[in-house]
């Protein structure tokens, strides 16, 4: 599952007339980008949430002939969802046997999905989130297993316990994540709500785990100087 049903107001003016996911560098839209990282992972069938500008992303897929893959769209234009509600509204087209992949629209990365996907199957985990040692105000905690134990904001000191956070390492969510279907059967939440809270509930019984992505090529493409900077890195 591709998110791109954010406002995108952080790269406002560029959004001015577009959704984020619409939003070019070097030619290529973040979403053009995002698809084809995942599909040369081997994911050929997403599932892509849309909400502001709605009708412009569609009409890209369609022009686009899909980019070749099965590509199904979860409609959130009544409501945004965030990334909690929006999965939840996805269920439908992500239940099945196999762990499901969810990717940013606005993250540029070179990581290696299929090392992602084996470190998911050999830890076992509910969930595996992708995670980096980079400077941020919110940081996961995990402990020396790399499972989920809570939450800081190191700028507000507010903190989200789970699990025993003495000696945990902090470290920074990076929009990347893989998720057992079994998650949907656990989820009580409704309406408009994000995954991370859910994470730290889940973590006092399940195992919620964390993937330190030693990648050299992360980036937040949230704001325009960061459209900018990310012109280097596109070939």
């Amino acid at each position: 599952m591709i998110f791109a049903a954010g406002l995108g107001t952080r790269l406002f003016p560029l959004t001015i007339d577009k959704p984020k996911a619409l939003v070019e560098i070097e030619g290529k839209t973040l979403l053009q980008m995002a698809i084809e990282k995942v599909s040369q992972a081997g994911y050929h069938d997403l599932v892509i949430n849309v909400h502001h500008f709605a009708d412009l992303i569609i009409q890209f897929l369609k022009q686009k002939n899909n980019f070749g893959l099965n590509i199904t769209i979860s409609d959130e234009r009544g409501r945004l969802l965030d990334t909690g509600g929006g999965i939840l509204k996805a269920a439908p087209f992500l239940e099945g046997a196999d762990p499901f992949l969810v990717y940013n629209v606005d993250v540029l990365s070179n990581i290696d999905l299929q090392l992602l996907k084996k470190y998911h199957s050999e830890k076992g985990g509910l969930a595996t989130l992708v995670v980096r040692d980079r400077l941020t105000s919110r940081y996961l905690a995990f402990d020396d297993s790399m499972q989920l134990s809570g939450w800081q904001n190191i700028k507000t000191g507010e903190e989200i316990v789970s699990r025993d956070m003495q000696n945990c390492c902090l470290l920074a969510f990076s929009g990347i994540q893989l998720i057992e279907p079994a998650i949907f059967k656990l989820i009580t939440e409704t309406g408009n709500f994000p995954l991370i809270p859910l994470y730290l509930r889940l973590a006092k019984e399940h195992r919620i785990m964390g993937y330190n992505d030693q990648s050299t090529l992360w980036m937040d493409l949230g704001k325009p100087s960061q459209i900018t900077e990310a012109k280097k890195y596109i070939v």
